[in-house]
């Protein structure tokens, strides 16, 4: 028995590496068009307008796979889904890095799209399946921190060798990457620990049945809305996507040069403080849940929190922060904002049952992409309402634009108020299993329990 628990130990990292270094390219393709992007204008001679919806092509494939790559997670499991997935990803980056005008440029950004959406919720899947529910957290924040990574490789490194070698040349070799990835997670990543011949899933997660009924899409969908505390929770990411998305994802820049008049590096080096905050605050919020605090509830309200009275500094103090106090204030919402999220997804998590934790966290993750959907061109749209001067937008502008943020941040922060929490490292299934052990004799849970979710 012992080898056996040993050999699970082992082959469960194996795999969290793997999955990390797939999402790392999920962050990459999301903001890498704005390293490249003098190149691709240059290329395709195409105007910002232009730009802008090539770049943005990334998002809506990504945004409307999120429930049916929920359920694949669950029905067809992570193995299967993920190296799907990942060959129409790196089919988009070869057509990126080959395509002669901006149509199939814009093309291939779908695609990627396409694929990438079907890393982040089967491998937050197969970490639920391989790690117990009191470390899921702290691994989930490793995925999102070498997702940071990313983040950051797509800045400097990516300038690199676009200098160096073309960024054409850039993007036939993550191609080429994306295809030896695939492998790897159809040959080292498995969907559950028994599939090893690791007969110790007990000792990974306990209290879980030891058999699983897949819950269908609608089923599930129409379970995960039905339920109360999932809401709270899905209002929280849709806030947070909001801020993060809108903000930092587009219009961060542009406030930097309009306001402070600061120079495309300087702008890159404050805005690249979000990567660091990400990379950085992931596991430490995941170390804190798990083990400090022992609470998703208290780690939700302290970074809202946190984010209102930046919001409210920020609001009050448009114009005249110093350089230094801007670059904590992005590192902030890096972690706040960025990071906060994986401890959202386990919250998310334990309210469902295992064998929904797909089809849940892709829902919840949706609300955060519906965020950054709505609040982008709504920034822009009060943005416009006050005009331009010298071809930039004005003060008056940004300021209507961050009341709004300011306003998002309390509506954030108020939700986590109704955040319902389970006890610390408990699905809903193993708080009913153990509920249920009180008053039935031994063996008799799992019975119950089974058909308690086939009903």
């Amino acid at each position: 028995m012992k080898q056996k628990v040993s050999c699970v130990f082992e082959h469960r990292w194996v795999i969290l590496a793997i999955l990390s270094v797939q999402y790392l390219f999920v962050y990459f393709h999301r903001v890498c068009p704005a390293v490249v992007a003098q190149d691709l204008v240059e290329a395709f001679s195409i105007s910002a307008t232009s730009l802008g919806i090539l770049a943005s092509g990334y998002f809506y494939p990504y945004a409307i796979m999120q429930v049916p790559v929920g359920f694949l997670a669950d029905s067809w499991g992570p193995r299967k889904t993920i190296t799907f997935f990942t060959l129409p990803a790196a089919a988009g980056a070869f057509m990126f890095g080959l395509a002669p005008n901006l149509e199939v440029a814009t093309i291939s950004r779908i695609v990627v799209g396409f694929g990438l959406a079907g890393i982040f919720v089967p491998a937050m899947k197969a970490l639920a399946e391989w790690f117990q529910p009191k470390e899921y957290a702290r691994v989930s924040g490793i995925l999102m921190a070498v997702g940071g990574i990313g983040w950051l490789s797509a800045a400097t490194p990516l300038a690199l060798v676009s200098k160096s070698f073309g960024w054409r040349t850039g993007f036939i070799a993550i191609g080429c990457i994306t295809v030896v990835l695939s492998l790897l997670t159809w040959f080292f990543v498995s969907d559950k620990p028994k599939e090893k011949k690791c007969e110790a899933g007990n000792n990974i997660s306990p209290g879980r049945p030891a058999s699983r009924q897949c819950v269908g899409l609608l089923a599930g969908v129409r379970r995960v809305g039905s339920t109360p505390d999932f809401w709270p929770l899905a209002v929280w990411c849709f806030c947070d996507g909001a801020i993060l998305f809108s903000f930092t994802g587009l219009w961060a820049g542009p406030y930097l040069r309009d306001v402070y008049g600061f120079s495309k590096p300087a702008i890159g080096n404050i805005l690249s403080m979000v990567a660091v905050g990400v990379i950085v605050g992931s596991p430490f919020l995941g170390y804190l849940s798990d083990k400090v605090l022992k609470s998703r509830k208290k780690i939700l309200f302290g970074c809202a929190l946190v984010t209102v009275i930046e919001w409210v500094i920020l609001y009050g103090c448009l114009e005249s922060l110093p350089v230094p106090v801007l670059y904590g204030f992005f590192l902030i919402i890096g972690v706040c904002v960025g990071a906060s999220i994986v401890i959202c997804f386990t919250a998310t998590k334990e309210i469902f049952p295992v064998e929904m934790a797909g089809t849940s966290v892709s829902c919840v993750n949706l609300f955060g992409f519906l965020g950054g959907v709505i609040y982008q061109p709504l920034i822009g749209h009060f943005l416009d309402l006050a005009g331009m001067a010298n071809g930039q937008y004005v003060t008056r502008g940004y300021k209507l634009a961050f009341l709004l943020l300011l306003g998002t941040s309390l509506v954030h922060v108020a939700c986590t108020f109704f955040v319902k929490e389970k006890p610390h490292g408990e699905t809903s299934e193993a708080t009913a299993c153990t509920r249920r052990e009180r008053v039935l004799p031994p063996g008799r849970c799992s019975a119950r329990s089974e058909g308690f979710k086939s009903q």
